[in-house]
């Protein structure tokens, strides 16, 4: 398989390692300054990037009949335009705030527990996430994920806010600290005590190991996927 890079940071460099092990080729790399470049060589694309370069290289791949995955956060304002190109051009295409497979799990676990907690009104939830310095979104994508699942799984939250609790409100906390590669927390706290679930990434090969395997599922389908859809999880 033939992949392109479009985003060659920390991410795209780990990325790279991993397809080469699992025996596919890097033809092409794209870093945020570069412009001119033919994506027309790649079986598909994988979009890491920075938020303001990536709707553009999502489009170029879609326009270009190019399967992309992409997990740029930061950048979601655009989304539907992308969904609608897709469907437009016929194209395939994969977004997830985030590819761990552990992380995904956890997706599963914080909607049902979101579930469980909806009758216990005495309970008040936050978040916190924790990333790296070098992370330029907050909070997290896969804290906005987290916080829409809680909504749409719990009667008592409409809206989730950063740095400032309220009523029916998720606050979520964003630390960015040297060399985390990501930690979410969700907590439930009662007069009485605290339920709270974690995922704690040690370092970025869950990540990228997932948008691999993203990368070799989608090849050959049309449509808008997500990870439980590669997974078969959800």
């Amino acid at each position: 398989m033939n992949i392109a890079l479009l985003g060659y940071g920390r991410m795209g460099k780990t990325i790279e390692q991993i397809a080469i092990k699992r025996g596919h080729n890097i033809v092409l790399t794209v870093d945020k300054d570069d412009k001119n470049y033919d994506i027309t060589k790649a079986d598909v694309a994988i979009d890491f990037s920075v938020p303001t370069e990536a709707f553009n290289n999502i489009s170029n791949c879609l326009n270009n009949r190019v399967p992309v995955i992409s997990g740029t956060t930061g950048w979601l304002q655009d989304y539907d335009n992308v969904i609608a190109l897709c469907k437009e051009k016929q194209g395939a295409f994969i977004y997830a705030s985030n590819f761990s497979l552990g992380v995904n799990i956890f997706f599963e676990l914080n909607k049902t527990l979101a579930k469980m907690m909806s009758a216990l009104k005495q309970y008040n939830v936050s978040m916190e996430e924790v990333h790296h310095t070098q992370k330029l979104d907050a909070p997290s994508g896969t804290a906005i994920s987290l916080a829409k699942d809680i909504i749409s799984n719990h009667d008592g939250f409409d809206q989730w806010k950063l740095e400032e609790a309220g009523e029916n409100t998720i606050p979520i906390t964003a630390k960015r600290i040297e060399n985390v590669p990501g930690t979410h927390t969700v907590a439930y706290e009662s007069e009485v005590d605290t339920i709270s679930i974690e995922h704690i990434a040690h370092n970025r090969q869950g990540f990228a190991l997932g948008a691999v395997v993203a990368a070799e599922w989608i090849i050959g389908k049309t449509g808008v996927f997500t990870m439980n859809d590669v997974l078969n999880i959800g």
